[in-house]
């Protein structure tokens, strides 16, 4: 089985909406049902159908969660000893050499990434060019406006 990895931060973050899921959401959604039953005819119950749904998504996301975490390399960006390469879980800032735009992006897991957070996907083009990398180097990424030079100005295990 292959494992996936994912930030400390990620783990939690899927722990936590695993045991909201088994202990808030579920129950819910089998009192809504229990409520849409006792109102009679289920042939034409909107509210029966909708709360069956909710419980088949619930119930989907719970296996896929508990799946994702049996299956992971939970990885702590702040014990990794890399020697200032650009590995999984590192915070890269980057310097555009076109336009010397600086931005900050954290390669993360699938799971995690998060753009508007500056965090990116470890198989998205920018992270694989810039994975064993170092800071001073120049990454080159395939964009969808043509090929981008991107500067390495620092790296941070946080």
């Amino acid at each position: 089985m292959a494992t996936l990895p994912i930030t400390k931060r990620g783990a939690e973050q899927l722990q936590a909406e695993l045991r909201r899921l088994k202990s808030k959401d579920r129950l819910e959604v089998v009192k809504a049902i229990a409520e849409a039953r006792a109102q009679g005819d289920l042939s034409e119950n909107a509210e029966y159908d909708a709360a069956k749904d909710k419980q088949g998504f619930i119930e989907g996301r719970i296996k896929e969660i508990e799946s994702k975490l049996a299956t992971a390399l939970v990885i702590d960006p702040v014990e990794l000893k890399a020697g200032g390469k650009v590995v999984f879980g590192a915070t890269v800032e980057l310097e555009e050499e076109a336009s010397a735009a600086r931005v900050t992006y954290q390669i993360v897991g699938e799971d995690e990434a998060d753009l508007k957070h500056g965090r990116i996907n470890v198989s998205s083009p920018i992270a694989r060019a810039l994975i064993g990398k170092e800071e001073g180097d120049t990454a080159e990424v395939q964009a969808p406006g043509g090929v981008k030079s991107y500067e390495i100005v620092a790296v941070r295990y946080v």
